[in-house]
């Protein structure tokens, strides 16, 4: 999760977190050189005494910042679009999570069991209690396996939510009417928390959604105790 003081991603928890912050490193580095490159310039403009009264074109300076834009572009749009795909790619996931926005708070469905459905509600912060966080506690977490292909369904049942886990790379928009899918593998347990990042009425940031990553073991005789 964020800490204070983090300018930073979040350790990624996930394949597809780790190709975001790759990329988002990537395309960084291509910013530095062009913001290197064009300051250099513009200093230079201010102190040459450079002057040419008859200068009418000069077409290969032309082409040549017309050809460099365009492979800086390609440079950041072909990983781009590799990054997009997987995103978007599903093979034979083990479970499917149902979730379903609601103001102020979530609902969570395990299709593949029978009666394995709950709400998610924030809890009051406790000053007492390290172990809580503020704004991001809920009273119902969401229980998943590790090192397992898990399909998320998501949609809402009164107005625009969107939901956001960022150490897992994962943002999706929740719709009236519209069933939205995108998936999760998560490499190690622990615990991870999100938010609806979607603004859409008072106290719409208070949503948080909290993943308790277990091994595949925990998770069967988690779902085989659930009452």
């Amino acid at each position: 999760m964020a800490t204070w003081s983090n300018f930073n991603l979040q350790n990624s928890a996930s394949p597809l977190m780790e190709q975001i912050i790759f990329f988002h490193d990537h395309t960084l580095i291509i910013l530095i050189m062009i913001t290197i490159l064009v300051g250099y310039l513009m200093i230079n403009l201010f102190f040459n005494k450079y002057i040419n009264r008859f200068l009418l074109d000069g077409q290969m300076i032309e082409l040549i910042w017309t050809i460099i834009p365009t492979i800086t572009l390609i440079f950041i749009a072909l990983p781009s679009l590799r990054l997009l795909y997987l995103l978007d790619e599903l093979n034979n996931p083990l479970i499917t999570l149902k979730s379903i926005g609601h103001q102020w708070y979530w609902s969570y469905e395990y299709s593949d069991f029978n009666d394995v459905s709950f709400d998610s509600y924030m809890i009051n912060y406790d000053k007492s209690n390290i172990n809580n966080f503020r704004l991001l506690d809920v009273d119902n977490r969401i229980i998943l396996p590790m090192n397992n292909q898990i399909r998320i369904m998501v949609t809402a049942t009164d107005v625009i939510h969107s939901w956001t886990i960022p150490s897992l790379g994962v943002k999706i928009d929740a719709n009236p009417g519209r069933l939205n899918q995108t998936n999760l593998f998560i490499n190690r347990p622990g615990i991870f928390f999100g938010q609806c990042s979607e603004i859409c009425g008072a106290n719409h940031s208070f949503m948080p959604i909290m993943i308790e990553s277990i091994s595949i073991k925990n998770f069967i005789n988690w779902i085989n105790n659930y009452s």
